[in-house]
């Protein structure tokens, strides 16, 4: 339906991603020890979209190739399996980045991987904060992301990628317009969770807010009583600080005792934070105490509540609490908020 003519390479094994959430750190099955190695794909072609594999490699030879690693392991450089492209695009997160650029900040590692690579550009993939572009010639250019109401974040770099070598390998704008359009598809992306991508000139044409992420210290409010409410709270304060910010959690700052103790380090802590983020599973005393308290002294509080009946968040709710039943749209949107 996308105009491709499909190539499949049988594989003996079938790989699969588990997601608790689409933040969560995926189960690779088979574990990696267990994957068979398969022979490189050979890919001939004017404009090649490189995505690399657990399982495999692809040697590209193209006339302009956008390469994307895609590993949180071991990113392979473009070249290291005798992959060449007259005019080569590395489009990467920042880890990948800096793991194949060997330097202490991307800036530094990109320039070593276009000099490397031989590379035209990097495009460094920055989550809420964009893009970064840092082209062989010429200065650093940034690009902003853009605001959705959801976040789903599992495929947004392959959308990315796929939509920068649609408009820099096939309509050759310049890398900063195809990062911007690129950042504009994700937007569209992470709140439909549907393909394909509109056309470059529709996504030009669109409204859509630029989006500031707002850094701060960010209370954890919820309960951690049971095994699987410390394993929600710990989640929730790894996903709150990948979005840049610095998080209080009373579990891990405080943790048990008396209340003469445990209460005022709270109220101290409310007092100093600039957000709240309140786990409303279960609607723990604490928590809602701790919510009320923050909204009596004009914080913000952002909320997750997945099996809560809407009546029950009632005076939640009607206290200006933003609440949503979406985990990831949750701690997106409290990085996000204005």
């Amino acid at each position: 339906m996308y105009g491709f003519a499909f190539v499949p390479t049988d594989a003996p094994q079938r790989i699969t991603f588990d997601y608790v959430h689409p933040m969560s750190v995926p189960v690779i099955r088979p574990a990696l020890a267990q994957l068979h190695g398969l022979p490189p794909l050979h890919v001939e072609g004017d404009v090649v979209l490189r995505f690399g594999m657990l399982e495999a490699t692809a040697i590209v030879s193209a006339e302009k190739c956008v390469y994307d690693p895609q590993s949180a392991f071991s990113p392979e450089r473009f070249s290291a399996n005798g992959s060449r492209a007259k005019r080569l695009a590395v489009v990467a997160n920042r880890g990948e980045v800096l793991a194949m650029g060997n330097g202490s900040d991307v800036e530094t590692a990109a320039r070593a991987i276009l000099s490397d690579e031989n590379a035209e550009v990097v495009v460094v993939k920055c989550g809420a904060d964009g893009a970064t572009i840092v082209p062989r010639d010429g200065e650093i250019l940034r690009v902003s992301a853009y605001r959705s109401d959801g976040a789903f974040t599992i495929g947004s770099g392959d959308v990315f990628a796929a939509m920068f070598a649609a408009c820099w390998g096939v309509l050759d704008k310049d890398p900063r317009e195809a990062a911007q359009l690129a950042s504009l598809a994700v937007s569209e992306y992470a709140a439909s969770r549907a393909l394909p991508a509109r056309a470059p000139e529709q996504l030009a044409a669109s409204q859509s807010v630029e989006l500031v992420a707002t850094p701060g210290e960010v209370y954890l409010a919820g309960p951690f009583f049971s095994m699987s409410q410390r394993w929600l709270i710990d989640e929730a304060r790894r996903c709150l600080q990948d979005v840049g910010m610095t998080v209080f959690s009373p579990f891990h700052e405080i943790g048990s005792g008396p209340a003469g103790e445990v209460a005022p380090a709270d109220i101290e802590a409310l007092q100093k934070c600039d957000v709240v983020f309140a786990v409303l599973e279960g609607l723990d005393s604490g928590t809602l105490f701790e919510v009320g308290y923050a909204r009596a002294i004009g914080k913000p509080v952002y909320g997750f509540a997945q099996t809560v009946a809407h009546e029950d968040l009632k005076m939640v709710m009607g206290t200006g609490c933003i609440v949503h039943s979406d985990f990831t749209t949750a701690v997106h949107h409290l990085a996000w908020r204005a």
